[in-house]
């Protein structure tokens, strides 16, 4: 008779045959770990004008490079992760050089930077997977720099968290070997397309940026980023995502909650649970973006409660703005230049 242990093995057999995706999961919380670490060392740290944001840019940075490569040989993960980090770093960059600009806007000047990060992941899914990965992290860039409130002063720090970012993703892809087989990716093909969805992005990133001016967002950067990534290379498969982001950010929040109140009592086993559940959403996200999205959504939720964010109506408005920002980039998709799904895909 099998028991649950054997069961699950099976079932992992069954979802990822050949561990590949395990094996990916537990690197992307290796590179974090090492980034957070080696960004938390004093010695690292000394004489950054804000080094208490080193460690949380590093391992973000290490964290979505991970994510995004997708190579089959050491030698081009090195080199791939060494761009997406160096990308990540731009991001930051941009975000710091042009938030001065803006500074007349008030609030609302920081979340326009991150409109034209949003474009930039739609736009460059044209140059196959190395360019997706550099578009997602020039976001993911901003978008850190934006929760830090970084300014010209950080430069600096934002140069050494990529650095780190670089070391510490390189690290476990060289452990990893050859047990990892990148997913396939959706070709994107015609520059109209890419264009189309780079500007599909932006707009519902305006639009977030214009709600949050008139009636106050608790975290407009959340349904900004959902906007940002349920964009697809056709209007169906925008609605598909949204739908599935929904739903997994849905479940995921309670989940999350329900775990709160072990923040203050047991902040090793929160942090285990963010770990297995960045497993989870590296073995989901090739073909299961609803449990990614919801395995990303819990992970979010306990490493705010575990770093002292105990507010409650904040980590619940993760829910209801990834409703906000999928709904606005679904009638993006759909009114402005609509793509209409090719008959047939290729992959790479």
């Amino acid at each position: 008779m099998a028991t649950p242990i054997s069961r699950i093995a099976q079932w992992l057999d069954r979802v990822d045959p050949g561990v590949h995706r395990r094996v990916k999961g537990l690197r992307l919380v290796t590179a974090y770990g090492i980034a957070a670490m080696l960004g938390a060392l004093r010695d690292v740290a000394s004489g950054l004008p804000d080094a208490a944001s080193l460690s949380v840019l590093a391992s973000g940075f290490a964290l979505w490079g991970s994510v995004s490569e997708g190579q089959a040989t050491r030698g081009k993960s090195a080199r791939d992760l060494a761009l997406l980090s160096l990308a990540a770093t731009l991001g930051a960059t941009s975000f710091i050089a042009l938030t001065p600009l803006l500074a007349g806007l008030g609030r609302t000047g920081p979340e326009l930077v991150l409109a034209s990060g949003a474009f930039f992941v739609g736009y460059l899914r044209r140059f196959g997977i190395a360019g997706t990965g550099f578009g997602s992290q020039l976001y993911i860039g901003q978008l850190y720099a934006f929760g830090a409130g970084l300014g010209p002063a950080d430069l600096w720090t934002v140069i050494v968290a990529g650095m780190i970012a670089a070391v510490a993703a390189i690290v476990p892809r060289m452990l990893s070997g050859p047990a990892e087989q990148p997913p396939p990716m959706t070709e994107i093909r015609g520059h109209f397309t890419a264009l189309s969805m780079g500007l599909q992005a932006a707009a519902a990133a305006l639009i977030i940026v214009g709600l949050d001016l008139a009636i106050g967002l608790t975290e407009a950067a959340w349904a900004i980023t959902a906007c940002t990534y349920v964009i697809a290379n056709s209007t169906a498969g925008t609605l598909d995502r949204v739908r599935r982001r929904i739903i997994g950010t849905a479940i995921g929040v309670p989940l999350a909650l329900a775990f709160l109140p072990l923040a203050g009592h047991a902040p090793v086993v929160v942090w285990a649970a963010a770990a297995l559940a960045m497993v989870i959403y590296a073995m989901a996200l090739p073909e299961r973006y609803d449990i990614a999205c919801g395995a990303w959504a819990f992970t979010l939720i306990v490493t705010l409660a575990a770093s002292g964010e105990h507010s409650i109506p904040l980590l619940a408005a993760r829910a209801w703005e990834t409703l906000i920002g999928g709904l606005l980039g679904l009638a993006a998709a759909t009114l402005l230049f609509p793509i209409r799904a090719e008959p047939r895909e290729k992959t790479t």
